[in-house]
């Protein structure tokens, strides 16, 4: 019989030192799992909100995408849960410098990793909430995405460059990082 999916988790988080390689694991699929990752980052289990951050720290170190889903995965389980937007949600964003060409941000998503935006980071503005707005999403890691909180947005737009496109005044910010710019947002 297999171990508890608790007990395995606890076995790889001292195991591995970061996160562990789920995308070297392919274990046979044993099901759903009630668990839900809520738009705001919350992690619903049998419609009860986790609150032990360790936990939900846990379970996002074996979290794996594959096309549309999502699944927890150990070396020999695989359960799909559902997740409503991306699984996590930036935070926090702290810059190294002032000077845009030597300046580099670092993201902190709700369950506390940390993301350099640089040169390899894919950054994409995707259509999020009601009324639909272009929002940025980044990849944490291997196809896991997250989105940049309102908080987060605010402040990557006062750090913004402007650029004018033409007579007709329509613009677009650019945040740099890593000596790259990356796309904030457009308006007429």
């Amino acid at each position: 019989m297999a171990e508890p999916l608790f007990q395995q988790l606890q076995k790889l988080q001292k195991e591995f030192h970061g996160h562990p390689p789920v995308d070297r694991w392919d274990p046979e699929f044993c099901g759903d799992m009630d668990m839900v990752i809520k738009r705001d980052g919350r992690w619903i289990h049998e419609g009860t909100e986790i609150q032990r951050q360790p936990l939900v720290k846990l379970f996002a170190s074996i979290l794996k995408r594959e096309a549309d889903e999502y699944f927890l995965v150990t070396p020999v389980e695989k359960l799909r849960i559902q997740v409503e937007d991306v699984p996590f949600v930036a935070t926090q964003v702290a810059r190294s410098s002032t000077d845009e060409n030597a300046q580099k941000l670092l993201f902190t998503t709700n369950v506390g990793d940390v993301v350099e935006l640089d040169d390899e980071s894919i950054w994409q503005l995707l259509e999020f909430g009601t009324p639909s707005q272009l929002i940025p999403y980044f990849e944490v890691r291997k196809g896991l995405m997250a989105r940049v909180s309102r908080n987060v947005f605010y402040q990557l737009i006062e750090w913004a460059e402007e650029e004018r496109q033409g007579s007709n005044g329509s613009g677009q910010l650019f945040i740099h990082s890593a000596g790259k710019k990356f796309l904030l947002g457009s308006y007429n």
